[in-house]
């Protein structure tokens, strides 16, 4: 991608369904240890700081919603916590590189995020669609 911090983030998928399917502290777990090897197997671990703080205010973000939205707007609840995720990108990003010009990215960020979220909460509500009639 041309603008750093860009990707579908097919992993959501997993995280959204945790969200609505298991505990807080279980998905946390999850998240965290998928950010984790994310960083290892793509051999970048200075990323891990940006994927670890989007991570975080994501996850708070969707565990927020989760009271709020109820499993058939689950796709809503993605493109919030994508829209986090990329917030905690550029607080990280300041942070890392000491400067507010990052910030400049964020609208690329959000727009891409919101496109991004939808997208992997289709597809995590046509699991859990598929998996409640397997269940029948």
């Amino acid at each position: 991608m041309p603008v750093p911090g860009i990707k579908l983030g097919l992993a959501n998928i997993i995280t959204v369904y945790a969200v609505y399917h298991y505990s807080a502290a279980e998905t946390a777990c999850m998240t965290a240890v998928r950010v984790f090897l994310g960083a290892v197997f793509c051999g970048n671990m200075s990323a891990l700081i940006y994927s670890a703080a989007g991570a975080a205010l994501c996850l708070a973000a969707m565990l927020i919603m989760k009271k709020i939205l109820d499993e058939k707007h689950i796709w809503l609840c993605s493109i919030i916590g994508a829209v986090f995720h990329n917030i905690g990108q550029i607080i990280a990003a300041v942070i890392v590189m000491d400067t507010l010009s990052v910030a400049a990215y964020f609208p690329i960020l959000v727009l891409s995020g919101c496109i991004a979220g939808f997208f992997t909460g289709i597809c995590a509500q046509t699991v859990i669609s598929r998996l409640g009639r397997k269940m029948k």
